[in-house]
């Protein structure tokens, strides 16, 4: 019983040391992506390390120093106008991001070529961003102050950080070329699909919605011949007004093909919708 409890006891800390690790390991992988990609291909993908980027080409200021004067002052400001809901950790990825850079600003780029700084910067960065967030923090800087932005202007979370990046990206235009706008626009786009890999991941369910007159026929067989669990949800015809009801059923992407085989095979004409689940928790799939 005794190393039961110590068992209990010693997850919650294991887990907290790894959401350090996370927020430590990502900011260093985005920094590395910054010099080694993004930096010398002159890719703004947005956020302070964009801004960092177009004033570092336009006036030679040190990238490291001007991505820790924006995020400061904005921890702060979060702070202050929003309360201290960001914590310690946050803090800590707003500070050490920057170092990294400035620790690793030497180092000698991976490629000159701005489309595959584009996408290699834009994974880099997106992978770092991922795992900060899996970490329950942020890098700070135009996060922030899109949150500023959206409490006290009404508009949507998504519509601030759009807004933001996209005002840096339209610098990134003006400073450099068209062609430099629209690299930034891959890197951020890049980004932004890698963070949605890092934080879901690749793999990808499938939930189908069984609509048939051999609902108990169906069920059974989905829970013997391909032993997945089922929903039956109660449901009522829009024409007739009777009720029908629905079979729902959540698979691996590798069952599909088996629970479709099987439908048609008890029901051909049943009517099947089928959706993308992005991510499942629960029994047979994996732990929250």
């Amino acid at each position: 019983m005794k190393q039961r409890r110590q068992s209990f006891t010693q997850e919650p800390v294991v887990a907290k040391i790894l959401e350090y690790v996370y927020i430590l390991a990502g900011s260093a992988i985005v920094a590395l992506a910054f010099n080694l990609f993004l930096l010398p291909n002159r890719v703004a993908s947005g956020g302070v390390s964009g801004i960092s980027t177009i004033l570092n080409d336009a006036f030679g200021l040190e990238p490291a120093y001007v991505q820790w004067a924006f995020n400061i002052p904005l921890f702060v400001a979060g702070v202050i106008l929003l309360g201290r809901q960001f914590g310690f950790k946050t803090l800590i990825g707003t500070l050490f991001l920057p170092f990294v850079v400035f620790l690793t600003k030497d180092a000698d780029p991976v490629t000159m070529d701005p489309l595959l700084g584009a996408l290699f910067g834009g994974i880099g960065v997106g992978l770092g961003l991922g795992l900060v967030f899996r970490g329950k923090a942020s890098t700070g800087g135009t996060d922030l102050a899109a949150q500023i932005i959206h409490k006290y202007t009404g508009l949507t979370l998504g519509t601030c950080v759009a807004i933001i990046d996209g005002m840096i990206v339209l610098a990134a235009t003006f400073a450099f070329d068209i062609e430099g706008g629209l690299y930034a626009l891959i890197g951020l786009y890049v980004t932004s699909k890698t963070i949605d890999i890092v934080q879901i991941g690749l793999g990808r369910s499938k939930m189908a919605m069984v609509i048939t007159n051999h609902e108990d026929e169906i069920k059974q067989a989905i829970l013997q011949t391909i032993d997945r669990g089922v929903t039956k949800v109660s449901a009522f015809g829009g024409y007739t007004d009777m009720e029908k009801p629905i079979l729902m059923c959540v698979v691996d992407q590798t069952e599909f093909t088996k629970l479709k085989q099987l439908v048609k095979g008890i029901d051909p004409s049943a009517f099947v919708v089928v959706m993308d689940a992005s991510e499942v928790l629960g029994e047979g799939f994996k732990r929250a």
